[in-house]
């Protein structure tokens, strides 16, 4: 059961942290943000909890992170609308997310450690950074190697994995829930920067493509880049979370 809290806490955190930065981004450059929602998109909206100009700040039935939807249309996250929107105007909101999560990241490491190991905050700070690099530079080779052939799933976590961590973290004390919040946070930005379909490095890819040939792609090709992207993050997720339980059994 903490596992199970623990996860919902700290996942809830960081995907708002990510949707936060597209958010308020948007919110700056003048594009409308039509909904701004705690709990899983595709869950019923259960309530609306106050309205600011154009945009909902709503609670959806499964309590599992959130999103920013910037399209009037329920079925979408984005629109016409927003596709229109100039590129750099574009590519500041779509790398907000990321950008928010590892300035949060740096931030809550730093606290993490100056209160969990009693140092000041200037020696926390530069422990922070160096926990960034290596998770980075890590991250990325993780990545490497999978699609190299030179590693194997089982480096892999899934919802179940990640759980557990959460969980392990909350009973070793609040300090190292705390700690393993901004790792996780600084994990998600770094991982929604690489360049695949569905996530935000692959739409900058598209805003790249976009600006080369100076014209604009079609919502359908959008919308069959995000259907491919999801469907490929559902699967890894799958096998992961596969990963996990069997690792739980044994």
């Amino acid at each position: 059961m903490i596992s199970i809290l623990a996860f919902l806490f700290v996942f809830t955190i960081v995907v708002l942290i990510h949707e936060l930065g597209h958010f308020i981004a948007a919110r700056r450059l003048g594009i409308n943000a039509y909904e701004f929602s705690i709990g899983f998109p595709f869950s019923p909206k259960i309530a609306t909890i106050f309205k600011h100009r154009e945009t909902e700040f709503t609670l959806r039935l499964l309590p599992l992170g959130g999103f920013v939807s910037f399209s009037k249309n329920k079925d979408e996250s984005e629109s016409l609308e927003f596709l229109k929107e100039d590129r750099w105007k574009r590519g500041i909101i779509i790398s907000a997310g990321s950008i928010f999560n590892i300035v949060f990241a740096f931030l809550i490491i730093a606290v993490a450690l100056t209160i969990g190991k009693h140092i000041s905050l200037f020696d926390a700070a530069i422990a922070s950074l160096k926990t960034i690099e290596a998770v980075s530079v890590g991250t990325i080779q993780l990545i490497l190697h999978l699609f190299s052939g030179n590693s194997s799933m089982d480096n892999l976590s899934g919802p179940v994995g990640i759980a557990v961590m959460a969980g392990k973290a909350a009973n070793a004390g609040f300090i190292n829930l705390i700690y393993f919040t901004g790792l996780l946070s600084l994990s998600l930005g770094i991982l929604n920067l690489l360049p695949f379909p569905a996530l935000d490095g692959g739409h900058l890819i598209i805003l790249a493509i976009e600006s080369f040939k100076r014209s604009p792609l079609s919502q359908r090709t959008y919308q069959i880049v995000s259907v491919a992207g999801i469907s490929f993050f559902l699967i890894l997720t799958l096998i992961a979370t596969y990963k996990d339980i069997l690792r739980l059994i044994a």
